[in-house]
């Protein structure tokens, strides 16, 4: 299918959609439809932020929590595209992308995987994207009204030849280190909220703001390093330690903490002979203790952990500015805002894009790092492993939704497992819309509306939850979840008790292995057989662009 037939497809689906089918279980009455603004972080571990137990100062992420509601079982798809693709479309991303199942022939996902955009558009919303798009097709065939597209996660700071503005009219860099990512999607984003307020201000509005801090290259600018400049000389084993307390003494979690796993790292990463050698003695390969290091792998490492709290503490304050402009536009009351990360703190460690300068300042443009095994771990207490996996360290996501007009609580806790695939139906629910595809060819949406925990009420959920991302698997019911480390043998946790994954049960309850087991299986078929007779389709390329 070409671009001006999916175009026209879709928009026959939306015509015959406008208003069609069952009512919401979200009743507003006559009141203005809310605006949404999602907020998606890149790599963000789940204590990184203050009100998940984190150090790092979010001011304005913590606001967002101590006003709205933090899930503390939410869960992401573990990896950038796939969570993406997820939130987004509604959709696992098994079930429309040819390489996460075996024995798919497809180019990119079927016509009938639409995104949020195309499903708001007959009810009269604008959409606007500014970040990391990183699915498939360009986003403005996605159904956005604005786009400014930045998929470079190889670079964060970004010269005035690299970072063009709106018309590609250069963009005057505010630091002279230079244009910062997350500075610039801010920015991109306030334009198009001020474009909105000006000439569309009766419609209400989409937004989606994708940032791509903290993923790798740590990189930030020096005078806000130098904010946590020793505070990491105590170690990844402490930092632990006092994120888990937090935790507990929050409600948020309240198992045990993981033991580190220093013998599962990326295939890919650099070897420990090459790191010592790109980027010197201070570099370290595995999450050891901390105390087996030397004193000048301390100081390295402690580095590298400033560098990831700065970004995040930068991100934190772009998304204040963002929230600023919604206040502006006298439409923050009524705009659900929802914050969550694409996967978990990310192990890997690699050089890409520019290359590395050892001479250059750790954190500089010129410099690549990699925030390591050892950090990553800290950065997801109180769970096992990283970005990829399937274990609670890779999938788990702080998740925080806020709408002042519309949730009453303050603050509270809300316990429920909850998916990415979550956000499409909640988002119809709130728009009031049916929750279901737009083409009658498609299958059900994979997620439920969350609305009814604004009350505290259950999320009503019948399937169970589903992972599959390189050969890791995973899946969850109720508080069982069992998952594998590639294709190894599965592994059963009781999450009720155990979220650090630390005491497998396989041998205990051999039926819920075999009920879990069987379920896992159907559905990844289920997947296969119906991508089998899904056509090729032929899309251009979705780089960075600006519109």
């Amino acid at each position: 299918m070409n671009r001006r037939d999916f175009l026209k497809t879709s928009s026959l689906a939306w015509g015959s959609l406008i208003w069609g089918g069952a009512l919401s279980s979200c009743s507003l009455g006559g009141a203005r439809k809310p605006n949404f603004l999602v907020i998606l972080m890149d790599d963000m571990g789940f204590s990184d932020a203050g009100c998940y137990g984190g150090e790092i100062r979010t001011p304005h992420i913590d606001a967002l929590a101590s006003n709205g509601i933090r899930f503390t079982n939410a869960y992401n798809a573990g990896r950038c595209w796939p969570s993406r693709a997820c939130m987004i479309t509604g959709y696992y991303p098994q079930q429309i992308r040819r390489d996460e199942m075996p024995g798919i022939k497809m180019a990119a996902r079927p016509s009938w995987a639409h995104g949020i955009p195309e499903y708001l558009k007959p009810l009269h919303y604008r959409s606007y994207l500014s970040g990391k798009w990183h699915i498939d097709r360009p986003p403005e065939v996605a159904g956005f009204d604005r786009v400014f597209s930045y998929d470079d996660t190889d670079h964060h700071f970004l010269s005035t030849e690299r970072m063009q503005g709106d018309e590609n009219q250069p963009i005057n860099p505010s630091d002279p280190e230079g244009y910062y990512a997350s500075a610039a999607v801010a920015d991109h984003a306030i334009r198009y909220l001020d474009e909105h307020a000006r000439d569309h201000s009766e419609k209400p509005f989409f937004c989606y703001l994708a940032l791509t801090e903290p993923h790798f290259p740590l990189q930030a600018p020096q005078k806000e390093i130098e904010r946590y400049r020793d505070r990491y000389l105590e170690g990844w084993d402490s930092i632990r330690q006092a994120r888990w307390k937090k935790l507990q003494k929050s409600g948020i979690v309240q198992s045990p903490l993981s033991a580190p796993d220093p013998d599962i790292v990326f295939p890919w990463n650099l070897k420990r002979a090459k790191l010592k050698e790109k980027f010197g003695q201070g570099e370290v390969d595995k999450a050891v203790p901390w105390e087996s290091l030397t004193e000048e792998e301390k100081h390295f490492q402690a580095n590298k952990m400033a560098i990831h709290a700065a970004m995040i503490e930068r991100a934190d304050r772009e998304i204040g500015r963002v929230i600023g402009q919604l206040k502006r536009m006298n439409v923050y009351d009524n705009t659900v805002i929802i914050f969550a990360s694409d996967n978990g703190a990310s192990a890997e460690q690699m050089i890409r894009g520019d290359g590395h300068d050892p001479a250059a300042p750790m954190g500089s443009p010129k410099s690549y790092l990699s925030l390591g095994p050892g950090w990553s771990t800290a950065a997801n207490t109180p769970f096992r492993l990283h970005k990829s996996w399937m274990h609670e360290g890779g999938i788990s996501t702080p998740l925080i939704v806020h709408w002042p007009q519309g949730i009453s609580a303050r603050g509270e806790l809300r316990h429920d497992p909850v998916h990415f695939v979550d956000v499409l139906p909640t988002v119809l629910d709130l728009a009031r819309s049916p929750i279901r595809p737009l083409q009658s060819e498609a299958p059900p949406l994979a997620g439920v509306s969350l609305v009814p925990s604004w009350k505290n009420k259950p999320v009503s959920r019948q399937d169970a939850l589903w992972w599959c991302h390189r050969g890791n698997r995973a899946i969850r019911k109720g508080k069982w979840k069992m998952v594998t480390l590639g294709d190894g043998e599965w592994a059963l946790y009781d999450l009720d008790k155990d979220r650090g994954e630390m005491n497998d049960l396989t041998t205990q309850h051999p039926e819920i292995v075999k009920e879990l087991k069987t379920a896992w299986e159907r559905k990844g078929q289920s997947f296969i057989e119906r991508l089998k007779n899904e056509p090729e389709i032929s899309t251009p390329s979705s780089g960075g662009s600006h519109h």
